[in-house]
């Protein structure tokens, strides 16, 4: 990684420039950071501004762990196979107010975007902070309040995806998965300990999760209490959401999967055996997306299966800057 930083930065490797708005979300670090979070807040603030623009933003992502190539645009015959479970969760939760895309190579997928769809005003790039070979208008950073990257070293020896100077390509930094009673006082011990490795006009903004009600697979609707729940969770780092959910229910026990399992009949009849009468199966919102597609509808109308929703949520005072920033961003990039 840091010799091809290095191929970039020289301009021997040339990054493409896309006409079309472009906002990357990524991180420095191996595993989550809720990127994907943090890209429905950002389709969230545009479809509201532009309610009636349908199509006018467009995701883009590789489809980590598709079974398929290529660049291809998500309609409703798609699974996680083919376009990849956390692509499959944006386009069932904001289509047709969005198009989704998948494709590995993104400077050839946003050229296509714009020839399929030439009215695209804006582009979300989902986990791209790595990928050089475009250069977004905005960069996004993320970091985890829990694993913080200035502590932290390249993998192997830690979990960095490159050095921690890699954060000098950041347009702003999000600490995300905070706690909400994050004191001023440690916010800004924070600060100080990234700004060594940003620019300095890098504005620095912090966020937490908020988990919504629980949805049943059945009606798509939101419950107001479950009892007793299983958790299932494929997910690099399942520790805020299992001490969220022992907090608010009672919890019987937690099933972790790896990262973007691929879940089969198999995984579904064991966690079924292994579910307690009186018990509802809880998982999340990316885990849902594979996990239907398992089911007969005779099993998704009877059996207690529900998903718990994640948005991010700004810490006070925060959202009000990050979107000014957002704003100020657009209008330089005119």
């Amino acid at each position: 990684m840091a010799i091809r930083n290095w191929l970039f930065n020289s301009h021997l490797l040339v990054s493409f420039c896309p006409s079309v708005y472009t906002i990357s979300v990524g991180n420095l670090t191996v595993g989550g950071t809720g990127k994907t979070p943090m890209i429905e807040f950002l389709i969230k603030r545009s479809v509201s501004r532009q309610p009636n623009r349908s199509g006018a933003t467009a995701t883009l992502s590789r489809g980590y762990g598709r079974q398929t190539t290529g660049f291809r645009l998500a309609n409703e015959t798609d699974t996680a196979s083919t376009i990849g479970d956390e692509p499959l969760q944006l386009y069932r939760k904001f289509s047709p107010a969005i198009r989704v895309y998948v494709g590995e190579r993104r400077a050839d997928a946003i050229q296509a975007i714009m020839a399929l769809e030439p009215e695209t005003k804006q582009v979300l790039l989902d986990d791209a902070y790595q990928h050089r070979a475009v250069q977004p208008h905005l960069n996004i950073l993320l970091m985890d309040y829990n694993r913080p990257f200035y502590a932290d070293y390249p993998f192997p020896a830690g979990r960095l995806r490159e050095g921690r100077n890699g954060a000098r390509r950041a347009d702003a930094v999000v600490v995300t998965k905070c706690p909400t009673d994050l004191f001023a006082t440690e916010q800004q011990r924070i600060s100080a300990k990234i700004r060594p490795y940003t620019r300095p006009d890098v504005p620095i903004f912090f966020a937490g999760l908020q988990y919504d009600l629980p949805v049943s697979f059945a009606t798509r609707q939101a419950v107001s209490r479950l009892g007793d729940v299983l958790l299932v969770s494929g997910l690099a780092n399942a520790s805020p959401l299992e001490q969220y959910v022992r907090q608010t229910y009672r919890l019987v026990r937690h099933v972790p999967f790896s990262d973007h399992h691929a879940y089969s009949r198999p995984d579904f009849d064991t966690l079924l055996d292994r579910l307690p009468p009186q018990t509802a199966l809880l998982t999340t919102e990316k885990d849902w997306v594979k996990l239907d597609a398992l089911l007969t509808d005779q099993e998704r109308a009877t059996l207690p299966l529900y998903y718990l929703p994640v948005a991010v949520r700004f810490l006070p005072g925060q959202e009000a800057r990050f979107m000014a920033f957002l704003d100020q961003s657009r209008l330089k990039n005119r």
